[in-house]
């Protein structure tokens, strides 16, 4: 059985910053109002006429391979979390395939939202661990701006996402670097936090395009409350897995990666926890929820600021739509 380490880190980020204050200008809200609730400061949202999730995705998969020292063409397969891909179908995998120029390697992509990346990393360790590929490329990237309703009557979910990627190159390593990754779905509260549309299971007049009168099935519908509350209770239980079946202890932790979902749940973890706030790495007030991508993003910067070191422990942990929760223990 072989060991996979995580090489190479890169994000990319639209350019378009959005503020809280102009949010207030297109919905009834305010900055303290999100700030309180949210802990946003402000997030990026794409320009239509230039990024896609494809192309954004590539440009953070460049960043981390020019990081990594590793040639894009020593790339041998794609793992590509989004729930929200260029097109219904095909997947967007195959789209940062065509932008990177690595036709004919395999590419597949996750849909588990926020808990996406983390699925992504495990499946991408299980094929390095069993000899298949040497060299994986793991990928979180989303656009979600361009979906929300903002107006105020879509606010509760409008001033939460941003858009952004994020990537990681996994290879074959000696040395143990994902030491291991926990993954739970509870399917029961599916329409907890979820988009209707367009979906299958329709009468056909429904899913013809032409007859859709109520487009509401297209919005993202989030019982706020309920996400909130079943988070930090499966956060909590998906780091305390890794740790014990690694053999580890809370206090073994160097830094914490939570999915940025919400500053209040990042901090109720940290609480838990006992760690300090250098111990945990945050960026949602720049960025917002940015789904899929949250993790890979925050990876990067912590990187790129010196905040994970050789031999370090790192902790992923991810709670989103499914419900889905996920968590991954790391020796950098």
């Amino acid at each position: 059985m072989y060991s996979s380490k995580i090489v190479g880190l890169g994000h990319h980020l639209p350019e378009q910053v959005i503020t809280n204050q102009y949010l207030s200008t297109l919905m009834d809200t305010n900055d303290e109002w999100i700030i309180e609730r949210t802990g946003i400061k402000e997030r990026r949202w794409i320009d239509p006429a230039k990024d896609t999730v494809g192309n954004m995705a590539a440009k953070a998969a460049r960043m981390a391979l020019e990081r990594a020292k590793v040639d894009v063409k020593e790339v041998e397969f794609i793992v590509f979390a989004t729930i929200t891909s260029d097109y219904y179908f095909p997947g967007s995998g195959v789209i940062m395939q065509r932008e990177l120029g690595l036709e004919g390697i395999g590419a597949m992509d996750i849909k588990n939202a926020c808990s996406g990346f983390i699925y992504a990393l495990s499946v991408a360790d299980q094929f390095i661990k069993t000899g298949m590929y040497k060299t994986v490329l793991v990928v979180g990237a989303e656009i979600q701006s361009t979906a929300l309703d903002v107006t105020t009557r879509g606010r509760n979910t409008a001033v939460i996402f941003g858009d952004g990627a994020g990537a990681a190159v996994l290879q074959r390593s000696d040395k143990p670097g994902i030491l291991s990754t926990h993954l739970h779905a509870d399917g029961r509260y599916a329409e907890e936090l979820y988009v209707k549309d367009p979906g299958s299971s329709r009468p056909r007049e429904e899913r013809q395009p032409e007859q859709i009168l109520d487009t509401t099935g297209f919005k993202v519908v989030m019982n706020g409350n309920q996400v909130f509350k079943h988070a930090v209770v499966r956060f909590m239980e998906a780091i305390n897995e890794a740790l014990a079946t690694n053999h580890l202890k809370k206090e073994d932790i160097n830094l914490l990666v939570p999915h940025q979902a919400n500053l209040r749940i990042s901090q109720y973890i940290q609480e838990k926890l006992n760690l300090r706030d250098d111990q945990v790495y945050n960026n949602i007030q720049r960025y917002g929820n940015t789904t899929a991508a949250s993790i890979p993003i925050a990876m990067s910067e912590a990187w790129a600021e010196g905040k994970m070191k050789e031999n370090d422990v790192i902790c992923l942990a991810a709670f989103g739509s499914g419900f889905t929760w996920a968590s991954a223990l790391i020796r950098w």
